[in-house]
């Protein structure tokens, strides 16, 4: 195992073997409304957490940790699809905002990805934006050090309800970067929506954005519940993440990781089943699960490209190109505004 990901791998594995949280629990500073959507969500027959809840600082980490497996494909497949056009992807890009557009990376996280395009396109302007504000600024001071010519800010926001705010960061035509299949965690109505925000806040720029396909049952099923574990530990964090939101006693230990592939609707479900009948409290409230009943965390849905192209279109992006790689497992789509 890498070095690095077995270190972030032992201490995932220590929060998670904390003892769970007691109850009653002191009300959390939380929003209100927060707290309330939240224990709706738990409260529903089917119960879910939102994937927003994957991301608190222990998250991050994990899922830097998840893209150096082996078998998440994703990351190391788009960085391939990257590294092979990135001089006809750039020309794309460049033919429309010209050179030293801004450069607006969506979902930022650790800001690996996007360094990449700084030459090819001239990047003076660098906007990282992500909900986990703390990370994000960690990765900067590393890129100011090796960018100096780069200007570079931080924009903390929600992408799902809070993106129209973002257009008031770009003062100008703007490269949106949205890396990953971001995109396929959202239901396909969602991805329209989101994409529309995306080409209202490029004001009249381009976007390059990643998009995962549709591929063999083991492939994603391997990819998505990795025999180390790392996913595993990604996925019951939520849970620990919640319980400081909500004042919740879930334990992690009493949770086991599910990734269901679902041919039908083209995605994979990653799901949290209870390992034993349990009842969980938060102040206000409680919902009590049966023996294997789940809580649904996240879905990633599977593109085609005929499928991708049409939702671009759909959401009023103009001459949508793709690159992929040679096994057509994953794409880069660029489109203009």
């Amino acid at each position: 195992m890498h070095a690095k990901l077995e270190i972030r791998l032992m201490t995932a594995t220590d929060d998670l073997a904390l003892a769970p949280a007691t109850h009653p629990a002191p009300v959390p500073d939380t929003p209100r409304d927060e707290r309330a959507r939240i224990a709706a969500h738990l409260l529903e027959p089917q119960a879910s957490i939102s994937p927003r809840y994957l991301y608190d600082p222990l998250g991050c980490h994990l899922f830097d940790a998840i893209t150096e497996l082996s078998e998440y494909y994703p990351t190391r497949t788009e960085r391939a699809i990257a590294q092979q056009h990135r001089d006809a992807i750039a020309a794309f890009l460049v033919a429309h905002v010209g050179r030293q557009a801004p450069l607006v990376d969506l979902g930022a996280g650790s800001c690996g990805k996007a360094p990449f395009w700084f030459g090819p396109l001239g990047c003076t302007d660098y906007l990282a934006v992500d909900l986990a504000r703390e990370h994000v600024e960690h990765a900067l001071l590393g890129l100011r050090t090796r960018h100096p010519g780069v200007r570079m800010r931080c924009v903390a926001l929600d992408l799902v309800w809070d993106l129209p705010q973002l257009a008031a960061h770009v003062e100008r035509p703007a490269v949106l970067f949205y890396p990953g299949s971001s995109i396929s965690n959202f239901e396909p109505e969602q991805a329209v929506r989101l994409l529309r925000e995306m080409r209202a806040v490029a004001r009249g720029g381009a976007l390059l954005i990643g998009v995962d396909l549709w591929k063999s049952a083991a492939e994603l099923q391997a990819a998505y519940d990795d025999a180390v574990g790392v996913t595993a530990a990604f996925n019951r964090n939520v849970l620990q993440h919640i319980n400081r939101l909500l004042g919740a006693d879930f334990d992690p230990r009493q949770w086991q990781h599910i990734a269901h592939v679902d041919g039908e609707r083209q995605r994979v479900e990653m799901r949290l089943a209870a390992i034993g009948a349990q009842t969980v409290r938060w102040p206000g409230g409680e919902r009590h699960f049966a023996d294997a009943e789940y809580i649904h965390t996240e879905n990633s849905y599977k593109w085609t490209l005929d499928g991708f192209a049409a939702c671009l279109r759909q959401a009023g992006w103009q001459a949508p190109r793709n690159w992929t790689d040679d096994h057509d497992r994953f794409a880069l789509f660029a489109a203009t505004a």
